[in-house]
């Protein structure tokens, strides 16, 4: 199923999430303000969207040397953008993938 960025938007004011893949789950999560279960859907990530969803929620979390330690791992510099801008660059990067 193809979703777009607007699509993965309106979405949010559902229940439950869409069927997706857990990088783009896990942002769904985290912007519904579950952030635990986003970084569950994350936290065995052995690729690198997953390691890059996984940094930007430690991000978020305040816990920078782990977030550091994430974006190395999905092999993206650490970022320093305001966290919505870089929320919509990670889901609409992961969107267009699909």
């Amino acid at each position: 199923m193809t979703l777009s960025f607007s699509s993965f938007l309106t979405s949010l004011g559902a229940a439950e999430p869409p069927a997706l893949p857990a990088p783009l789950r896990a942002l769904w999560l985290d912007a519904s303000g579950d952030w635990d279960g986003a970084h569950q859907c994350v936290t065995d990530a052995e690729d690198a969207d997953g390691m890059r969803v996984h940094a930007y929620l430690h991000r978020k979390e305040g816990d920078l040397s782990n977030a550091r330690y994430w974006y190395a791992r999905a092999g993206v510099p650490p970022q320093d953008c305001p966290l919505e801008e870089e929320w919509r660059a990670i889901a609409s990067a992961l969107l267009a993938q699909r």
